[in-house]
């Protein structure tokens, strides 16, 4: 039906070249030329002079019937033109009946200008006021926080935060302030805040996060920027067809190949099947997007049809991963080559963790990275490893892994889940595995005849933010031992420190460069548990000025001096960049955390000390 209807509209356009009809006047004659009782009585307005005419008539007799006034008909050589319309043309290239019908709906649609400008009803748009995922009242931060902050400050620490942050608990910090409903800055439009948003969580590996940001925007309102980050997030979550709304409605804001390509997948899976295979074909022939990418396509929009065209994906000749090409071949289950695949980025593992038809087994692989950047928490986890214990058809290290995580909740003696989790730590010591065993490690009875694992077991409570389940532990530690330390920071009772117990841990500090006591001697004085004299003590046997100012800590202080949790938090992820805690200096983490704990974000202030010290 639809197309019958567009087909009548173009042969209608068609036609109108030829003549062009005079308009049927649709009045019942009564209102033409009504009978003179019915004719209105014409209210008392002031009459105009009427120019005397040459061939005027006598005026009528009393009583006689008014004379109908006639509009005299123009004369001139333009006279022709005012009586009929000219004939309207079209354009030499404009289709036959013939090709009309050979064409798609969108086609026609584009032919006759027939493009949606809105994808919502204007009684369903929504404001780009308040732009977020996470309401104040369900734990984001004020929504008027950045409002009156300069736009410059802002862009800068969204823009500069590049890599990954060293920090798991930062980086779930940060995730919460770009995820939560905020107003954009002064002098900054809504829609690049919310790009800017979106592109920062795109790089910390939040794809999911960074789709349910770019749904929270009509499509009417993206832009270029916008469009960009939405792209990146659908295809991080192996979702290409979530961005079809957006290649409908814009589809000349980009004009790449992945883009090309991505218009032609969603026609096919909106029925369009012929001309997608036309354009897929035409993106092949002039080298619109390389072979590879335009192959996956192909396989992707036969899904839609009936399947009936084989499609050979040749991995020859590709020397690299890219998100097109791990997102859609894993949508449809062609196996990536090894080499690729390893040679890949860190963050396709934190994309192949998120992508659901990714295989379970190297989705349990690449889960350890996830876990310790952040983006997955330790529930999340436990559930990956009792998927593959549960599948038979998984074997190998995630069948053993998995064997030792059950082990770590139901072994009968305390002792052989230690066994069963120090299996799982390895000996490189995975800050995922930490995140792991979290919930197995709670079970455990606190106990000194456990104290040799104690550090790591209080480690990996931690690294779920489980701080009550720590503290049952604080009387089975020694004073100046790891576990010590981390307790110290993650008390939420706070508390001064004993100035000897910090020397002692100190002098038993064996990591380089003195970093953890570095780290713990931060975290303390930022919290406010450690006196003036032993904080001017403590810094001048491990060389370091927590006094000295630079243009980012003046910022985060000044944030905090202000109040604004926002600000500070993302001023930050600015300042925890890094692939590893050799990149963070015990400075850095002083204003951090005595930033954090100003604005009201103790507890956040708290874990990120911890893991500081059990990680430096």
């Amino acid at each position: 039906m639809r197309r019958a209807f567009l087909l009548a509209g173009a042969a209608l356009v068609l036609s109108s070249s030829l003549v062009m009809a005079q308009p049927e006047d649709l009045l019942p004659d009564v209102f033409n030329d009504p009978p003179p009782e019915q004719r209105p009585t014409p209210r008392a307005t002031p009459r105009p002079q009427a120019t005397p005419r040459a061939t005027s008539s006598a005026a009528p007799a009393r009583g006689s019937a008014p004379a109908p006034v006639v509009q005299a008909l123009p004369s001139g050589p333009n006279a022709a033109s005012s009586r009929a319309p000219a004939p309207i043309g079209l354009p030499a290239d404009f289709p036959s009946l013939a090709e009309l019908a050979e064409m798609e709906d969108d086609e026609i649609n584009e032919l006759l200008g027939l493009r949606p400008k809105f994808d919502v009803p204007a009684g369903a748009r929504r404001s780009m006021e308040r732009v977020g995922v996470i309401a104040s009242s369900e734990g984001g931060f004020p929504y008027a926080s950045l409002a009156r902050q300069p736009a410059a400050l802002v862009r800068a620490a969204l823009e500069g935060t590049r890599g990954p942050l060293v920090s798991r608990w930062g980086h779930i910090l940060l995730r919460r302030a770009l995820a939560s409903r905020l107003d954009a800055p002064a002098g900054m439009n809504p829609v690049e805040f919310a790009a800017l948003r979106a592109a920062l969580l795109n790089r910390m590996g939040e794809g999911k996060v960074a789709v349910a940001l770019v749904q929270d925007v009509d499509g009417n309102n993206y832009d270029r920027a916008l469009l960009d980050a939405a792209f990146d997030s659908y295809l991080a979550t192996g979702d290409l067809l979530g961005v079809c709304p957006l290649a409908r409605l814009h589809p000349d804001l980009r004009e790449d190949g992945e883009w090309t390509l991505t218009q032609a997948v969603c026609d096919a899976y909106l029925g369009e099947t012929r001309s997608a295979e036309r354009d897929l074909d035409r993106a092949l022939g002039t080298g619109a997007a390389p072979e590879i990418d335009v192959r996956l396509a192909q396989r992707f929009a036969g899904a839609a049809g009936d399947a009936g065209r084989a499609v050979t994906i040749e991995w020859d000749g590709v020397d690299e991963l890219t998100l097109w090409r791990l997102s859609l071949a894993r949508a449809l289950g062609v196996d990536l080559p090894e080499n690729l695949r390893t040679a890949a980025p860190a963050r396709f593992d934190l994309a192949d963790v998120m992508i659901p038809a990714v295989p379970l087994a190297e989705r349990v692989r690449a889960a350890d990275l996830a876990a310790t950047r952040g983006t997955i928490s330790a529930r999340a986890m436990v559930d990956l490893y009792a998927q593959s214990y549960a599948n038979e058809a998984i074997t190998g290290t995630v069948r053993q892994d998995a064997t030792n995580l059950r082990l770590a909740y139901v072994a009968a003696e305390p002792s052989a889940r230690v066994e069963a989790m120090r299996g799982l730590w390895g000996e490189d010591g995975s800050y995922g595995r930490l995140v792991l065993t979290a919930f197995a490690a709670a079970r455990l009875p606190a106990s000194a005849d456990l104290s040799d694992d104690a550090g790591d077991l209080i480690a990996s409570m931690l690294a779920a933010g489980l701080d009550g389940n720590a503290m049952r532990w604080a009387d089975s530690v020694d004073a100046g031992s790891q576990a010590w330390a981390l307790l110290t920071l993650a008390d939420p009772r706070g508390g001064q420190v004993d100035g000897g117990d910090f020397s002692s841990f100190a002098s038993d500090d064996a990591s380089d460069e003195a970093r953890k006591s570095g780290f713990l001697l931060a975290g303390l004085a930022g919290l406010g548990r450690l006196d003036a004299a032993t904080i001017a003590d403590q810094s001048a046997d491990l060389e370091l000025d927590f006094a000295r100012q630079s243009a980012w800590s003046e910022r985060i202080g000044q944030a905090a001096r202000a109040g604004n949790p926002t600000l500070v938090a993302l001023l930050a992820g600015v300042g925890m960049q890094g692939t590893g805690w050799d990149r963070m200096t015990a400075r850095q983490l002083f204003h951090i955390v005595s930033a954090l704990n100003t604005v009201g974000l103790g507890a956040e202030a708290r874990m990120i000390a911890a893991e500081a010290v059990a990680r430096g």
